[in-house]
């Protein structure tokens, strides 16, 4: 089926949202490109993938669990309780990178061709979650390794994805909008990633924090995430702490209304910009 593109006064905006489900083709060719660059010729491939997240997890279970001494989530290994922290900050980390560069990285497809702007970041984020798929099997393995299985609570987990997704897209709109006009932001990102790595609950247990500290640390939306994951994943030895949940719930709609807000102001401007 072909489409008859009419380019009149107001016309992408009473379309816009129907146009990214007709360009979905373009969504799906900028996907498939991302994650084809990323694993092509490279020298660690996939493994990249593992490597990151199995390190991070060793030195967090060493310094925290073995010197710190911070307990675990029930009798969960401290390791497994680590890594799935580590599951969806990486892909809020990687995903969030990726999406806040992605107009400066496609500005020549920006400048000759109208299409909604939005199908680029969000495609970008595509290639994180392949990582995402990767490291989760790594996780597999290792709840294998250590004969601890999750139950019926795993079957939720595609809506902390969806979380996550949603808090790393929130950001990540608002920080590559901002990104076009002030080149100097994509040194925001690395800074962002690497505070809210110890910010969040990653290589420890939300449940160390005091009580009465626990709603205000909720404010970051990856606390909501990482304890939900956990909850899903751990055979309910970690508890979710509902309060908290929904205002990081709250907090990561929030951002994602922000950062909708913020690129589509400033969408129009892109390519002179650019």
């Amino acid at each position: 089926m072909t489409y008859k593109l009419i380019i009149e006064p107001g016309r992408a905006e009473r379309g816009y949202w129907l146009d990214l489900w007709r360009y979905r083709e373009l969504f799906q060719a900028l996907a498939w490109r991302d994650i084809s660059v990323r694993y092509k010729q490279t020298v660690i491939g996939v493994a990249w993938a593992l490597i990151r997240p199995f390190l991070t997890m060793i030195i967090f279970t060493i310094v925290f669990g073995k010197i710190a001494r911070l307990p675990s989530d029930g009798t969960v290994p401290y390791a497994v309780m680590v890594f799935a922290g580590m599951l969806p900050w990486t892909f809020f980390a990687t995903a969030l990178a990726d999406a806040s560069n992605s107009l400066l990285r496609d500005a020549n497809l920006i400048t000759k061709a109208y299409f909604p702007r939005l199908v680029i970041p969000v495609a970008a984020e595509m290639a994180a979650f392949v990582d995402f798929v990767i490291t989760f099997v790594l996780l597999a393995g290792l709840m294998i390794w250590y004969r601890f299985f999750p139950t019926w609570h795993i079957l939720l987990l595609p809506g902390f994805v969806a979380m996550a997704l949603a808090a790393s897209l929130g950001l990540g709109l608002w920080v590559t909008a901002l990104n076009v006009k002030y080149r100097d932001f994509r040194y925001v990102v690395p800074f962002i990633v690497q505070v809210g790595l110890y910010a969040s609950p990653v290589g420890f247990s939300s449940a160390v924090v005091p009580d009465a500290w626990r709603l205000v640390y909720s404010l970051n939306p990856l606390v909501g995430v990482i304890d939900g994951f956990r909850w899903c994943l751990l055979a309910g030895q970690s508890q979710l702490y509902v309060p908290g949940f929904l205002l990081s719930f709250a907090v990561t709609l929030f951002f994602l209304w922000l950062g909708l807000r913020q690129f589509r102001r400033t969408e129009k401007s892109f390519a002179d910009l650019i």
